[in-house]
């Protein structure tokens, strides 16, 4: 299975950006699915999640502003980002996870950049 995540890019403060994340080699679909970010010099740190249900959870920064959905059946997670701020600059990453047979199989997208900045 591989995450391909795309989207991200460089836009000024007050802009916005969607980011996608397809899932590849399995139509098997996936329990939770998250977005992380990792900023230069920081821990990466959960931005939002989504269950298979639809259930959410947001980070407090971004509540608001970030909007997580996803597409099961099409295997897809998406990241709706608006009034974006310099310090949302950041590597974003997709995580997504599914149990199978009781193993947890956890996988990661290769990451893309956000800029934010004027």
């Amino acid at each position: 299975v591989q995450l391909q995540a795309y989207g991200g890019g460089l836009v000024q403060p007050g802009g916005s950006l969607r980011l996608s994340c397809a899932a590849s080699g399995s139509r098997r679909s996936f329990d939770d699915m998250a977005w992380y970010r990792q900023a230069p010099g920081k821990q990466r740190e959960l931005v939002a999640s989504i269950t298979r249900g639809g259930q959410t959870n947001y980070e407090d920064s971004v509540k608001g502003r970030f909007t997580i959905s996803r597409d099961n059946a099409r295997n897809q997670l998406f990241l709706r980002m608006r009034l974006l701020k310099p310090e949302d600059t950041a590597v974003y990453y997709c995580n997504a996870v599914r149990v199978v047979l009781a193993l947890v199989e956890n996988y990661w997208g290769q990451g893309t950049l956000v800029t934010v900045s004027s």
